[in-house]
């Protein structure tokens, strides 16, 4: 039964949490105890934060969720966790982190109530809508990330909020094209409304685009006089190769796979994308600390 508590938690997508790392990383203070502890505070309110929004939506949708091939196993639609239960879970996650919000900054309160309100009206309303839905899910990333800024008082470059952005988009395309291969080989099962709405090619080009988006930007940021100036150093560029790879190999689980509907699983359940991963992370410390 434990088990099946975690997985109403969702304690594999809390890895998409770690984008509140990414501002401090780059602004060069990972290795500062009073800064990594506050950012690791962000991370676990976000945490707490996702759970609470993934109980909502598994409660509005559980009806669905029956009729689906795989999310017919989640913990309220199998009926292993009762609805009560998982009510009472939620309420006792959002009281933890609205008394960790009450101790941060007013600029990290606004972003981490804005992504609850994003993902609220997400469940309810976007999730439905052609293109707001996929913009919706990329909006969630843009609020992590600037929510890892904000808990530092850092700034960020536009480059990599524009790496985010499209990062983000990338993931959400893929996300949705999954599902639609998946609708089109599941002609029984009741899918969201929203894919009638797309092509497995039109999805398939903004994808295209959206990656050479992460590219470009990523290779920008690393070439920019800011950035030089920061760093001191112009090998962060050798870094490029790391998220070109990273594009291309999870296009390669997408669309030759078939998958790419749990973003987290798909990662963390690929050993080449897992090393790249560790490498591109060792490759960036390593130049941005002046290790090397």
């Amino acid at each position: 039964m434990f088990v099946e508590y975690l997985k109403l938690l969702r304690i594999t997508q809390w890895i998409k949490n770690f984008f509140l790392f990414v501002p401090l990383v780059f602004s060069k203070h990972l290795f500062h105890p009073g800064y990594f502890e506050t950012s690791l505070k962000g991370f676990i309110i976000f945490c707490f934060i996702s759970s609470v929004v993934y109980i909502m939506n598994d409660i509005a949708d559980v009806e669905s969720d029956r009729l689906h091939p795989k999310k017919k196993f989640r913990p309220l639609a199998s009926g292993k966790i009762q609805k009560k239960n998982a009510i009472l879970i939620a309420s006792g996650f959002s009281t933890f982190f609205i008394v960790m919000l009450v101790q941060s900054n007013l600029s990290f309160v606004y972003f981490a109530v804005g992504y609850l309100v994003l993902n609220i009206f997400y469940t309810f309303s976007l999730k439905h809508i052609v293109l707001l839905d996929i913009f919706s899910i990329a909006a969630g990333f843009m609020i992590r990330i600037a929510a890892g800024a904000v808990i530092i008082n850092v700034e960020l470059s536009s480059w990599l909020i524009l790496t985010t952005l499209f990062l983000s988009l990338f993931l959400a395309v893929s996300k949705r094209r999954s599902e639609l291969v998946q609708k089109t080989g599941e002609s029984e099962f009741s899918s969201r409304k929203v894919l009638e709405s797309y092509s497995i090619n039109f999805l398939d080009q903004i994808a295209t685009i959206a990656g050479a988006g992460v590219i470009v930007s990523y290779a920008l940021y690393t070439v920019s006089s800011r950035t030089i100036t920061i760093f001191r150093t112009e090998n962060l560029i050798y870094s490029t190769v790391f998220v070109v790879y990273g594009i291309f190999r999870y296009m390669f689980i997408v669309m030759s796979n078939n998958k790419g509907e749990n973003t987290s699983e798909d990662i963390v359940s690929d050993l080449p994308m897992i090393v790249n991963a560790i490498l591109y992370s060792i490759f960036v410390i390593l130049v941005v600390y002046h290790i090397i």
